[in-house]
């Protein structure tokens, strides 16, 4: 996506002078309201990607303390801990901390990925012979729920909305030139390959780790790293888990807090400075980690469906961006509102009172199974389309107008 998609955005970008997310809507559809909604559509599906980040400490700070912590203080901990990192270090203590992140996450996954297999089982190839002959059902996607149309429709979700986090689409202003786009696109997926090494981590703990179902997958990690390892290895693997958490974690509050600030706060207060802009979104900083605090306690979602629910947010604004980057955009402001309105309202309510697309059409089969994401972002185009063709100025109220 990003191949074609983010060159366009930065040239407009550059040609108009634009620092964030909230800007190239309002510039494209000369709407500060928009903007306004745009900004919170992003906070919003920030919040589960921030409880991500929450119960993930939880875990690690609970399993790490073998069992002496309970998860609910261990979130406590981490929401904290992140809360004050962010307030005093900012932005550039996030950038150096991500260096000795990503270095530490890679010697863990790597050594993890490749130890466990051969310890435990011979191999790689000797472990998903084991798993397939015990536990056939962690190889293949179920009939019902996760199923096939699922896995397609989230592989869509993500790819869609990877690009409309705030962060991304604003770090997106910074590259010196359109191809750097271009030559990431065709390195980036080399990165992703450590996850790979994760799987395999994964994989080497159904049998190893029993009752490993719904959220307590979530703890496979470091449960057979607890069964394997003497607690100082077990501290050094919780350390790299920690930073995992706490990078992401104190740059999504970071942008939380600015856009609130500044792209909401101060498009109603417009003689508002700078600098308390800026006091304003340190102030903001705990409530929204307060916020994020609470929906991780409430939830009951394992790890990935938090972020799933997160981008089933975010990339509701996928068709208004798509068609403002048409050289011939008949959708308006109204339109765009529309349908991320529409869009996002869908999600919640799907979400909240779980409804399945199966269960309401049983006709429809396991395509009931699509993501509710996915669902959602085609009801928005729908109403994207069908409010704009609606408020459109019809061409006798135009040529009226311009011959008056």
């Amino acid at each position: 996506m990003s191949y074609w998609l983010l060159p366009a955005i930065w040239r407009y970008a550059k040609d108009n002078r634009l620092h964030s997310q909230s800007d190239f809507f309002v510039s494209k559809y000369r709407s500060p309201g928009l903007g306004v909604l745009i900004s919170l559509v992003a906070v919003v599906a920030m919040v589960p990607y921030l409880a991500v980040q929450f119960q993930g400490l939880g875990i690690i700070v609970s399993e790490a303390s073998y069992g002496s912590i309970s998860s609910t203080v261990a979130v406590f901990i981490g929401v904290a801990a992140v809360t004050v990192y962010v307030i005093i270090s900012g932005i550039h203590g996030s950038a150096w901390t991500s260096v000795v992140k990503d270095i530490m996450v890679l010697a863990v996954v790597l050594f993890l990925g490749l130890y466990l297999p051969f310890a435990l089982y011979g191999g790689i190839g000797e472990m998903f012979q084991a798993v397939n002959t015990e536990r056939p059902e962690f190889l293949t996607l179920p009939a019902e729920g996760q199923s096939v149309p699922w896995f397609i429709s989230t592989v869509l979700l993500t790819a869609l909305g990877f690009y409309m986090w705030p962060h991304t689409f604003g770090s997106v202003f910074s590259a010196q030139n359109a191809r750097i786009f271009r030559r990431n696109a065709i390195f980036m997926p080399l990165y992703q390959l450590i996850m790979l090494f994760a799987f395999f981590v994964g994989f080497a703990a159904i049998l190893q780790v029993p009752g490993l179902e719904g959220t307590r997958a979530d703890l496979s990690l470091l449960r057979v790293s607890l069964q394997q390892f003497d607690p100082w290895v077990v501290g050094l693997i919780g350390a790299a888990g920690i930073l995992t958490a706490m990078v992401p974690g104190s740059m999504l509050l970071m942008v939380s807090a600015t856009v609130l600030s500044k792209n909401v706060f101060k498009v109603f207060r417009p003689e508002t400075s700078e600098e308390r802009v800026g006091l304003l979104a340190k102030a903001l900083v705990p409530v929204v980690a307060l916020a994020a605090m609470a929906f991780t306690l409430w939830t009951s979602f394992d790890l990935v469906l938090l972020l799933l629910l997160g981008y089933s947010f975010v990339t509701q604004l996928f068709p208004a961006l798509l068609f403002s980057l048409m050289p011939n955009n008949f959708v308006n402001k109204w339109g765009a509102g529309a349908g991320v309105s529409t869009g996002v309202a869908l999600v919640a309510y799907l979400t909240i009172f779980e409804v399945k697309l199966r269960g309401v059409f049983p006709a429809l089969g396991s395509v009931g199974d699509t993501n509710i994401g996915i669902v959602a972002l085609l009801v928005n185009l729908i109403v994207v389309v069908a409010v704009s063709l609606a408020t459109r100025p019809s061409t006798v109220a135009g040529e009226a107008g311009q011959r008056a």
